[in-house]
């Protein structure tokens, strides 16, 4: 029999969420997803919450979802596909009433049901009803699901936010907080979670601390926590400190307190945050992702230099990365692309169709800026290069003389099995299949040159250990189990995880 999760009291929709990692098989370069928590007697706490997501909109885009408790009303929750704005209305927003709230955004691994997949995720144990937001991905999932099978307790959704909601809720201690414990010794892998229980919020980040998490207060014993720091600007909170690796804060009326279950070996944030995923105006590791990402451009401008005109951005990640290379070089800063903002940014597309579709969606170039120019365009990444090629061609087509395309990480090879959504395929990264002179001839440019993994370093301002690097250099500092790895290779491109049983089943 399926563990079912609870219908609470006041809940506004009821889904059988599985988290937003079903399917979490590296085959598509997807965003990592995006948590936000409160605690805030006498507050409009789901409101909050909803501004808060608004903030790391950019972490997923595919769904959203709120919980809220309240002593009365009890576990409430509203959910669905969409953008915060679609799927929040001041009426659904009204009804999500308490002094504690737990919001959640998520990008879509390819194949899988957006709605099914919303989070976050319900449970109850002998201590109560709890909510689940997860960013990240766990490495022994699938032994986890069949050993919760083997004893009845087979997981709704097949995912990780599924099994963790099913060990907490059989878990024999007497706390949540005692049960996370109990998890943490069980579950490997990446794994940053907010968990909304009665009268209080819990945040927890493995040991590796392989995805951000940050703590803000907005007032006297009134607290937020969120992925990134962005969010909590945007409420008005200030930062008081990371969640450590390994850590598990509980947030109630006694304030904030700490407790280290898992002591770190070693740091390993994910360096793609400070290339691409975390928002600008973010600090992680006390550092900035803006200026960090105008350190890697300055550095490239010196390691790579080239004769041009104009020094044009692919919108919007890029935009740093190309004016620190501007300034370095001294040549001219421009727009070389309009994007309309209003499209989804192309890596979250769910499918390849999408995604190559996209690019003319999303990006028109400006004609009577490029025509006669050499250009040096700059990019945060190349992935899979289907994205990129198009973006050359339509510069090409616009009158663009001399194309150079400068990419501001090193080439990726490998793929992530800690909660971003890469391949594993070599048929999938370019960069694992061609030699860099020829990705140039395959995308079309004059030029190409990336940004060697020395001065990535250099321009993030800590040492490499503090990092996971295995997408360039396959130095995974989570062991993956070999099982694991071959699954991944030698599924059929474009198809995501889903457990064996289910997979037979179909």
């Amino acid at each position: 029999m399926k563990l079912q999760q609870p219908r609470l009291q006041g809940q506004s929709t009821h889904v059988d969420c599985d988290g937003c990692h079903r399917g979490q098989c590296p085959l598509d370069w997807g965003d990592a997803c995006g948590v936000f928590g409160i605690y805030a007697p006498g507050e409009e706490v789901s409101r909050i919450t909803y501004f808060g997501l608004f903030a790391l909109q950019h972490r997923g885009q595919e769904s959203a979802g709120i919980a809220a408790w309240h002593p009365l009303e009890g576990m409430q929750l509203h959910k669905a596909a969409g953008l915060a704005f679609q799927v929040f209305s001041e009426q659904t927003l009204r009804n999500l009433i308490g002094d504690v709230a737990l919001g959640h955004v998520r990008y879509a691994p390819s194949g899988t049901s957006v709605v099914a997949n919303a989070e976050p995720t319900l449970g109850r144990g002998r201590f109560g009803p709890f909510a689940i937001g997860h960013n990240g991905n766990l490495l022994n999932a699938q032994a986890l699901y069949e050993q919760l099978a083997a004893v009845g307790a087979q997981p709704d959704g097949n995912s990780d936010a599924g099994v963790m909601a099913a060990l907490l809720s059989r878990s024999d201690a007497d706390t949540l907080e005692d049960a996370i414990v109990q998890m943490m010794g069980q579950i490997e892998g990446a794994y940053s979670l907010v968990l909304l229980a009665p009268r209080r919020i819990i945040a927890v980040r493995d040991p590796y601390g392989v995805r951000p998490l940050c703590i803000g207060r907005l007032s006297e014993n009134r607290w937020v926590v969120a992925s990134e720091t962005c969010a909590l600007h945007t409420v008005g909170a200030d930062f008081v400190r990371e969640v450590e690796p390994g850590e598990m804060v509980t947030i109630d009326a006694n304030g904030l307190t700490s407790r280290q279950v898992i002591e770190p070996t070693r740091k390993a944030c994910c360096i793609f945050e400070f290339i691409y995923f975390a928002r600008p105006d973010s600090h992680i590791y006390g550092r900035s992702v803006y200026m960090s990402r105008q350190r890697m451009g300055h550095l490239l401008a010196q390691q790579a230099p080239v004769d041009a005109d104009l020094v044009i951005p692919v919108p919007e990640s890029a935009i740093p990365h190309a004016m620190g290379y501007a300034q370095v070089a001294k040549i001219p800063y421009g727009e070389g692309f309009i994007k309309n903002r209003y499209i989804h940014r192309t890596f979250i597309a769910p499918d390849q169709r999408l995604r190559e579709l996209g690019v003319k969606m999303k990006l028109s170039p400006l004609k009577e800026a490029v025509s006669g120019k050499r250009l040096v365009v700059v990019d945060d990444s190349i992935v899979r290069g289907t994205t990129t090629g198009p973006e050359i061609q339509l510069l090409r087509d616009a009158g663009a003389r001399e194309i150079h395309l400068r990419i501001n990480c090193p080439p990726i090879r490998y793929g992530c099995y800690y909660g971003v959504d890469t391949s594993a395929r070599v048929d999938e990264l370019i960069a694992a299949r061609m030699s860099v002179e020829d990705i140039r001839e395959h995308l079309g440019a004059d030029s190409l040159e990336y940004l060697d993994m020395k001065n990535l370093i250099t321009a993030v301002g800590l040492p490499k250990n503090n990092f996971c690097t295995a997408c360039f250099d396959n130095h995974y500092p989570i062991p993956i189990p070999r099982e694991l790895k071959a699954a991944k290779a030698s599924e059929p491109a474009g198809e995501g995880r889903l457990y064996e049983q289910d997979v037979a089943k179909a």
